[in-house]
């Protein structure tokens, strides 16, 4: 999993702060930071904040599960 947050979008609101503390945290007053790539054990904490997030600023990139997805014949088929 994979976090992005648009910190355009951000109010720091710290809903996420509270949902995933040791994800997501204040740097001074406003300034968010997170870890981008947080553990597996962290995944249920991790998407309650970003359901949380008043504003929608979390996106969560699956790759890894998407990967998984795909069979190997589909891989071979997309490579020439």
């Amino acid at each position: 999993m994979r976090i992005v947050v648009d910190l355009t979008r951000c109010q720091s609101y710290g809903q996420c702060v509270f949902a995933a503390p040791s994800v997501f945290r204040f740097h001074g007053e406003e300034a968010l930071e997170y870890d981008y790539t947080p553990d597996d054990q962290l995944r249920e904490q991790v998407r309650w904040a970003a359901a949380a997030c008043p504003v929608h600023a979390i996106t969560l990139d699956y790759l890894d599960e998407q990967a998984e997805a795909v069979s190997p014949s589909e891989n071979v088929r997309g490579k020439a």
